[in-house]
């Protein structure tokens, strides 16, 4: 009997296995405890855990810096390793920027782990980047993940959104009531970017977000077709674009960052 039992334990532990999306990720880390060094364990398009980074300013020949009063910064975290250390000041910039990159069929998923100090509660609809793609046979430049304050839903009313610029659907955010924002706690984001239908899906801790879904024609700016550009340049980090800000800087800290071919999933 007890043998039987320990055979059936190992099936489902194996169909268990077999359901985890990449389930051969190796872990990773990004808030209070975990595993060290999951991009030597991986074949990702490209990854990025900070494990191997000197604390101080970020400096690699693995990806480029974008920044305009921000800074960059990889520090330690106790036992949970390191994490970048996102900073700027009111409407300033700086972003973490894969150049480079390509993906087969112009499909690609993205993961990483995140908790922002605080979001801005002016001036009026501030507006808000955290990860923006660009490439060639689209002038959109598209932000997988982004958001907006709305001070006609409340005064601290912020919410995340996918949106796009420079491009025939003009300058939007397809903020969502439904996907409020949550301060200074570690969320795990994932985003599907698929060029097949010109659509791009989020994930909060393994949840689909799918009010925050646009592809061709369901989308937050003109009544346009929206066309996702051929992804060659991933920036990650924080933008803010208005000034006068409340707060006056802004702090974010990222690990685990993942750019894959299939769903890497949040372990």
């Amino acid at each position: 009997m007890g043998l039987v039992s320990a055979a059936a334990l190992a099936v489902v532990a194996l169909a268990a296995a077999a359901m985890t999306p990449a389930a051969a990720w190796g872990g990773g880390h990004g808030g209070p405890k975990g595993s060290t060094a999951s991009c030597a364990r991986t074949e990702a398009l490209f990854c990025e855990d900070f494990e191997s980074m000197r604390p101080g300013g970020a400096a690699t020949l693995d990806w480029g810096l974008d920044t305009r009063a921000g800074t960059l910064e990889v520090e330690r975290a106790g036992r949970a390793g390191k994490l970048l250390h996102v900073h700027t000041e009111d409407n300033g910039m700086a972003f973490l920027k894969v150049t480079g990159f390509a993906a087969e069929d112009n499909s690609f998923w993205g993961r990483l782990r995140l908790k922002v100090d605080d979001f801005p509660t002016a001036p009026d609809w501030a507006h808000f980047t955290l990860i923006e793609v660009t490439g060639s046979g689209s002038k959109e430049v598209v932000r997988p993940l982004g958001g907006q304050f709305a001070p006609t839903v409340g005064p601290d009313a912020t919410f995340w959104g996918v949106g796009a610029d420079g491009g025939p659907t003009g300058d939007w955010t397809n903020w969502r009531e439904s996907a409020p924002t949550t301060e200074d706690r570690w969320q795990c984001v994932e985003f599907e970017w698929s060029g097949e239908d010109n659509r791009i899906s989020v994930w909060f801790d393994g949840v689909e977000q799918p009010d925050l879904e646009v592809d061709t024609t369901n989308h937050g700016g003109a009544a346009t077709d929206f066309v996702l550009p051929q992804a060659d340049t991933v920036k990650i980090g924080w933008q803010l674009y208005q000034g006068g800000t409340t707060p006056g800087h802004f702090d974010v800290l990222m690990d685990d960052i993942a750019l894959t071919e299939t769903r890497a999933g949040c372990p």
